[in-house]
């Protein structure tokens, strides 16, 4: 069942792309395995999914063992607790979760002390919901520019979860993400990633500009949902 759910996803994340124009390599499909077995993620990573994001760090770390036999790019996209940040630091590719300049200033400093850099995302509440982690999108370019003098650690792009249920609030706030993204890269031209879009409303991401897309339910599920279903909000 897996296999069939990653080609579906993939011809699904390539027409998006070509849709509007893009290349469909440009786009890192990131296969989310919260709630999914190591069983299911080692057949996931053998099909050709190279990487693969957690939104919990017990389960990272549990996973990272289990799979350390396999060449896995690891994402944490889960909210990301400072009691917890040295655990992750430069064991992950990509922290897409940082919500704040406090936060990525113990990222950095933790990063800082493995004489390594850790890459990540500023999550972004682009849909302004009060539910929602992310900074609100007029705090964005500030808050980048304090992210990006941060020692050990290099901002790559913006984040975000966008309204579920809605396809033209979903839309909207991709959109947002890109402006602001643009913003950024006018004084910050490595900034390029974004990171949005998940089984619900992937496609719509792609169409706006996403280069990375979290996946989990269309994926893993035994009954993955066809296109246009909902999804659960949690990151998949």
């Amino acid at each position: 069942m897996i296999a069939e759910n990653l080609a579906a996803v993939r011809a699904r994340v390539d027409a998006a792309a070509q849709r509007v124009g893009r290349d469909p390599r440009e786009i890192t499909l990131v296969g989310v395995t919260k709630d999914v077995g190591v069983e299911a993620a080692r057949e996931a990573v053998t099909l050709g999914l190279a990487d693969l994001g957690e939104n919990r760090v017990q389960e990272l770390k549990k996973k990272q063992e289990a799979l350390s036999d396999l060449d896995v790019r690891w994402h944490m996209i889960g909210t990301l607790q400072r009691n917890k940040v040295s655990q992750v630091v430069a064991g992950v590719v990509l922290i897409h979760s940082v919500d704040s300049v406090s936060l990525g200033e113990v990222v950095g400093r933790r990063t800082h002390a493995k004489a390594a850099t850790q890459d990540v995302l500023l999550e972004v509440n682009a849909g302004d919901e009060a539910t929602k982690h992310g900074v609100p999108p007029a705090d964005v370019l500030d808050t980048a520019k304090e992210l990006l003098d941060v020692d050990g650690l290099r901002l790559c792009g913006l984040m975000t979860i966008a309204p579920q249920g809605d396809p033209s609030a979903a839309r909207r706030a991709f959109r947002a993400l890109r402006e602001l993204r643009d913003a950024i890269r006018e004084r910050a031209p490595d900034v390029t990633e974004l990171s949005m879009g998940m089984t619900e409303d992937f496609e719509l991401a792609i169409e706006e500009g996403a280069t990375i897309v979290r996946i989990g339910t269309a994926i893993f599920s035994t009954r993955a949902p066809q296109p246009g279903a909902k999804a659960s909000r949690s990151g998949k």
